[in-house]
């Protein structure tokens, strides 16, 4: 649960920072939010979200 929440705080903060660039327009971002509810209901949903928990994991294991 802890890695949904970075994930979705950290594409929040992007999203803010383009729509206050001018680089997303809130109908971009509308539609971007409908295409993640609608993802999120296909039989694709279970393998994004263990691709993403494998990448936090990597780069949670990285050294700097």
């Amino acid at each position: 649960m802890a890695v949904s929440i970075s994930v979705v705080l950290l594409m929040l903060i992007l999203a803010v920072i383009f729509l206050r660039n001018g680089g997303l327009k809130i109908s971009h971002a509308l539609v971007c939010v409908l295409l993640g509810f609608f993802l999120a209901g296909t039989s694709m949903a279970p393998t994004i979200h263990d691709s993403v928990g494998a990448t936090a994991d990597l780069v949670s294991g990285l050294d700097p």
